[in-house]
C-alpha cells in the first residue's frame, strides 16, 4: 500500500511518539512537503526517522505543557499522538484540543474500550487492531485470485 497523500496546502503537524508508526507518519508528511515536529522522550527514537526527514524534533515528555510549547503546538494545524501508551495519547490529545486549540487531533488507542471515552471528549481515535482487522476481513471477502 502506498501512503495517503494530504491534499491542499502545506500543513504544520506535530507528531508525538517516534516509534515505527510516528516515524512513518513524520517521514511521509515531511516527504510530501509538510512542516513536521516530532516529540519523543528518548533521543534515540529519532534514529527511526529517515535521512530525508526535513522537520524538527523535540526531546521531552509530551505530557508536559512546556514540551508541547517547545514543539510549537499552538501553531499546529494537526496533532497526532502515536506513542505506545493509550493514557499518554489521550492526555496529549485532550491538551492539544482544549488548551492549544489544535483543529485536527488524532490519538492512537490500542484499547477499544477507551474509544468511547475519547469520543465523549471529542478526541478522534485510530485503533490499530480495528484497522488491521478490517483489512484482513476485507481481504477474506474480496475476490479470489485467478477467478
Amino acid at each position: 500500500m502506498s501512503p495517503v497523500r494530504l491534499g491542499g496546502d502545506s500543513r504544520f503537524v506535530v507528531v508525538v511518539g517516534c516509534g515505527r508508526l510516528g516515524s512513518y507518519i513524520a517521514d511521509t508528511l515531511s516527504r510530501q512537503g509538510h512542516s513536521v515536529v516530532v516529540v519523543d522522550r528518548h533521543a534515540a527514537a529519532f534514529s527511526e526517522l529517515s535521512g530525508e526527514f526535513s522537520g524538527f524534533f523535540v526531546e521531552g515528555d509530551a505530557t508536559e505543557v512546556a514540551v508541547l510549547r517547545q514543539a510549537k503546538l499552538d501553531k499546529a494545524d494537526a496533532l497526532i499522538a502515536a506513542t505506545e501508551d493509550d493514557a499518554v495519547n489521550m492526555l496529549v490529545a485532550q491538551v492539544g484540543s482544549s488548551h492549544f486549540k489544535v483543529k485536527k487531533v488524532l490519538a492512537r488507542v490500542f484499547d477499544r474500550n477507551r474509544e468511547d471515552l475519547c469520543s465523549r471528549l471529542g478526541i478522534e481515535t485510530v485503533c490499530p487492531s480495528d484497522v488491521v482487522g478490517d483489512i484482513f476481513l476485507s481481504a477474506l471477502t474480496g475476490p479470489r485470485e485467478g477467478s
